[in-house]
C-alpha cells in the first residue's frame, strides 16, 4: 500500500494481503503442477517455489507477528529476539540472510501441502494482528513492508514461470500493446526532486530522504522502445557488430555472442515469441522486452539515443503525468543504484544497502508487476545482465535540447 487509503487503512490492506495471497498460491500451483517442480531453478537468479514460498511466508511472520518491536514500524530494532516461529527449525530455512542463496535447493523443505497449511495458519495471525494495530503509518509499516515484499516475490515466480515455459494464463500478467506514437517530451533545465518522504503512506528506506538534481534540457521518449523500433537494430546485424557494444556491455557481448534478443526467433520472415510456454506471433506494438542493459545500450548507440538517467526518469514523469507512458515493462535507467544524501536504512537491512554500487536502477514497473507496485519513485534495482525480468527501456536524445 503505497499511497495511504483516506479511510479504513487497516482494512484496504487486509484486503490486499488476502488479494496478494491468492496470487502467490496460484503462480504457484503452476510450478507444483509441471514436471519441473522439484528440479533446480532454471536461472541462478531464481529459488526453488517451494523455497520461495516458505520464504514468504517467514517473512511475513517474521516480521509481523513475531516481531514484538512491529508497532514501532521503521523505527523498530532489527535484532529484537523473536518470537518462535509456528514451524520449528523455519530460521534455519527461510532467512535469506542467513540462508545462501546456492544451499536453498538441498534444504529439506516441508512439502506443498504443509507449506498451505503454513500460509494459512499465518495469514490468519497476521490478519488478526493487523486487526489490532494502530492504524497509522509506524502500526501498519510491517503490514505493508510484508505485502510489497510478497508482491515482489510473485513477480520473481512469474519470471520463474516465463523461463520453464508455464502457461499462465491469467489476463492480468499479459503484456500489451503500446499506446501512441513514441514522441519526444521537453524537459526544461533546472532542478528536480528525486525521491523524498511520501504524505503518509509507505516508503522503501532507498526512497528516501531524496535529493535535489539540477538536470539540463532534454527531451525524453513518452514511452518505451517497442518491438517494431527495437527490431531493424536486430535486423541490420546489430548483434554482431561490435561498434554497438561499448563499456560493461562488451565483455558480455563478447563472452555470449548473442544472435538476438532472448526469446525471439524469426521463422518466414515473421517473429515469433516465446510466451508461457508457446511461440507466439510477436505483436511488434508490445514494448520490447527481456532485455538487459547492455541490449539496450547496444540499441541506443546504434540509434543515436542514449538511455535518461533515474532522475530524468522521475522529473519526466511527474513533469509530463499525462504523457509519459509507463508501466509496461521495467526501464533500464543509465544510473547506478547508490543512497540518496542521508540515507538510513530501515530494519529490514538487506534490502538496499548491500546492493548500492553493484546494480544498476530500473524505474517504472511491467505487465507482471502488481499495480500497487507501480510508483514513481519505486526503484528496482539488478546485475545489468540479467535478461529474465520483464524489461525494456525509453530513450533520450544524446544532446541536450535548445531552450
Amino acid at each position: 500500500m503505497r499511497a495511504k487509503p483516506k479511510e479504513q487503512p487497516s482494512a484496504a490492506l487486509a484486503q490486499a494481503l488476502q488479494d496478494s495471497r491468492r496470487d502467490t498460491l496460484a503462480t504457484f500451483a503452476l510450478h507444483e503442477a509441471s514436471s519441473l517442480a522439484r528440479a533446480q531453478p532454471a536461472s541462478a537468479d531464481h529459488n526453488p517455489p517451494r523455497w520461495e514460498l516458505g520464504h514468504v511466508d517467514w517473512f511475513q511472520a517474521h516480521w509481523t507477528t513475531r516481531n514484538p518491536q512491529c508497532a514501532r514500524g521503521a523505527a523498530a530494532d532489527p535484532e529484537a529476539p523473536r518470537r518462535p516461529p509456528l514451524r520449528a527449525g523455519a530460521d534455519a530455512l527461510y532467512d535469506s540472510s542467513r540462508v545462501a542463496s546456492t544451499l536453498r535447493a538441498r534444504l529439506p523443505l516441508p512439502p506443498a501441502e504443509a507449506l498451505h497449511g503454513d500460509l494459512a495458519a499465518q495469514l490468519a495471525l497476521t490478519l488478526q494482528a493487523l486487526n489490532e494495530a494502530a492504524p497509522d503509518d509506524a502500526g501498519l509499516y510491517f503490514f505493508r513492508l510484508a505485502l510489497l515484499h510478497e508482491d515482489m516475490h510473485h513477480e520473481a515466480a512469474l519470471w520463474l514461470a516465463h523461463s520453464r515455459g508455464l502457461p499462465v494464463a491469467d489476463a492480468r500478467w499479459q503484456p500489451a500493446p503500446l499506446a501512441g506514437a513514441r514522441t519526444p517530451l521537453p524537459m526544461e533545465s533546472g532542478t528536480y526532486r528525486l525521491g523524498g518522504a511520501p504524505d503518509g503512506g509507505f516508503a522503501f528506506d532507498n526512497e528516501l530522504a531524496g535529493e535535489d538534481v539540477a538536470l539540463p534540457a532534454c527531451d525524453i521518449d513518452s514511452r518505451a522502445v517497442s518491438w517494431s523500433e527495437f527490431l531493424p537494430f536486430v535486423e541490420a546485424g546489430g548483434y554482431r557488430d561490435e561498434r554497438w557494444w561499448m563499456g560493461e556491455g562488451r565483455p558480455w557481448w563478447q563472452a555470449r555472442q548473442p544472435q538476438g534478443p532472448a526469446g525471439l526467433r524469426r521463422e518466414g520472415g515473421a517473429w515469433w515469441r516465446w510466451l508461457w510456454g508457446a511461440w507466439r506471433p510477436l505483436d511488434v506494438r508490445e514494448a520490447a522486452c527481456h532485455l538487459n542493459r547492455h541490449e539496450a545500450r547496444a540499441w541506443c548507440a546504434w540509434a543515436g539515443r542514449r538511455l535518461p538517467s533515474e532522475a530524468e526518469w522521475e522529473a519526466a514523469v511527474q513533469a509530463h503525468p499525462a504523457a509519459f507512458d509507463w508501466g509496461a515493462v521495467w526501464e533500464w535507467t543509465d544510473s547506478g543504484f547508490r543512497p540518496y544524501p542521508g540515507f538510513a536504512p530501515h530494519p529490514y537491512r538487506d534490502y538496499s544497502a548491500p546492493w548500492f554500487g553493484a546494480r544498476a536502477v530500473l524505474r517504472g514497473g511491467s505487465f507482471g508487476t502488481q499495480p500497487r507496485l507501480h510508483h514513481v519513485r519505486y526503484r528496482n534495482f539488478f546485475a545489468p545482465e540479467r535478461q529474465d525480468v520483464f524489461a525494456g527501456f525509453r530513450s533520450c536524445a544524446v544532446r541536450p535540447a535548445l531552450r
